[in-house]
């Protein structure tokens, strides 16, 4: 069994969609951000960054003690190689997977969560700070419409984890001031994703934590206010 530790942003919906594709058992342990779940001590002794996604996995494939795993892009590896799934062992091609995650966890994801922040959530609007970030995310865009103009998935002509980090990222597009009309091979791509059953059942899973009240001034503070006091134990 394992546990996820679990909010519906894009980070969180990676790993429900793995999980839903492999159909390993797993069970939902909600940490609300908004409120703060993941600055609880028992929380950082799993995920000392405080973010989640995080898991335990209760039955590591070596049959050892308990295996608890943070970081987004560390948990699809780790599930990955768990099962199997969605990570090619022949080297060269699962170099090319490895190298699009890591493009999605240090690319996409921060200029794209940079864009949502001054867009979205910022108290003062920096028009700076929002066009920089808009146009990053343009670009990467393109970068990634490029890839796609050849291939099937991310990585190559096969789903991969690639995808799966991706994927939700470009989900929030419209909030990103993106229109993916100006990128076809994305958005055949995307659509692609969007209707396999695994994604579908996993952001029905979501659903029910998406249907929070819109965070307030105070949660705010709680999600881009935090210094080096609150992760110390």
């Amino acid at each position: 069994m394992i546990e996820l530790y679990y909010w519906p942003t894009p980070n969180g919906h990676k790993i429900t969609m793995f999980l839903e594709e492999a159909g390993l058992p797993y069970e939902i342990k909600p940490v609300n951000i908004n409120l703060g779940d993941q600055f609880k001590p028992e929380f950082l002794k799993i995920s000392p960054s405080n973010k989640m996604p995080a898991i335990i996995d209760r039955a590591p494939a070596d049959g050892g003690a308990p295996v608890s795993v943070f970081e987004s892009g560390a948990i699809l590896i780790y599930l990955a190689e768990k099962t199997g799934l969605f990570l090619p062992t022949e080297p060269r091609a699962r170099l090319t997977v490895l190298e699009w995650l890591f493009w999605q966890v240090g690319g996409l994801g921060p200029m794209a969560g940079q864009n949502h922040h001054f867009a979205l959530y910022a108290p003062e609007k920096i028009p700076y700070a929002i066009d920089r970030y808009r146009n990053e995310t343009n670009r990467l865009y393109g970068v990634l419409d490029h890839q796609l103009s050849d291939h099937a998935f991310v990585a190559g002509d096969a789903y991969s984890i690639a995808d799966i980090a991706t994927y939700p990222w470009v989900v929030p597009y419209k909030k990103q001031g993106q229109n993916l009309d100006d990128f076809p091979h994305l958005k055949r791509w995307f659509n692609t994703i969007a209707s396999r059953p695994a994604t579908i059942r996993a952001y029905e899973k979501a659903k029910p934590l998406t249907n929070q009240p819109a965070v307030t001034e105070e949660g705010k503070k709680i999600l881009f206010g935090q210094t080096a006091a609150n992760v110390k134990r």
